[in-house]
């Protein structure tokens, strides 16, 4: 697959990026999609949810009256998750979310994200940029040139840029990644990713075995 490559003012350097087929040509696994994303969100959760059980509850366990003879219902004591003052039954417990997956499955999911959006012409090519300083009308500048202001975009580098990551702050809608870091749900959240040449390169080298 062949992508113009734009300079990093938005204009057409006058060439061309091939993209390798094996990362970003394949038929998108839409399942093996879904259960990455679901490993990342999952990764994500705390799992600190803790509520009182019976157990947990201040409180005698001495019953609050005999079992038969009243004519009510029989009755536990006070901590009883049927009272007001008692226990939560099945009450939610601190637990661990994460769930694996080998890494060819995790290198498969990353390739159909990655495919789909070059099927969908939501991926555009830049060359490599560095700023020497945080500079948010540069970059809103190529976006405004690219006509990306409107869209999500997720843009890759090629190495770790603290200033374009700075600079990307104060622009709405506009995120900003090392390629070779980007995840799953990075790349599907957006609606055009922007890729600086070397990320394309480190994305091609890391997914193509």
């Amino acid at each position: 697959m062949q992508l113009p490559v734009h300079s990093e003012d938005g204009t057409e350097a006058g060439r061309e990026a091939t993209l390798s087929d094996v990362v970003f040509g394949i038929e998108p696994n839409e399942h093996v999609v879904w259960l990455d994303v679901r490993r990342i969100r999952a990764a994500g959760r705390q799992g600190t949810h803790k509520t009182k059980e019976r157990s947990d509850v201040r409180g005698s366990g001495r019953k609050l009256y005999r079992q038969k003879g009243t004519g009510n219902a029989r009755a536990g004591d006070a901590k009883s998750p049927i009272r007001q003052t008692g226990g939560r039954a099945h009450g939610a417990r601190p637990r661990d979310y994460e769930l694996n997956l080998n890494k060819k499955t995790k290198r498969l999911a990353r390739r159909s994200a990655l495919s789909a959006k070059a099927q969908e012409e939501a991926l555009r090519v830049v060359e490599d940029f560095s700023l020497d300083r945080p500079s948010t009308r540069q970059l809103t500048s190529l976006l405004a040139q690219l006509e990306l202001e409107d869209e999500k975009v997720l843009l890759l580098t090629a190495e770790h840029e603290p200033h374009i990551y700075r600079s990307s702050k104060n622009v709405q809608n506009v995120s900003v990644k090392e390629g070779r870091n980007a995840s799953t749900v990075d790349v599907m959240k957006a609606d055009v990713i922007l890729a600086q040449e070397g990320a394309l390169d480190a994305l091609t080298q890391i997914l193509s075995h």
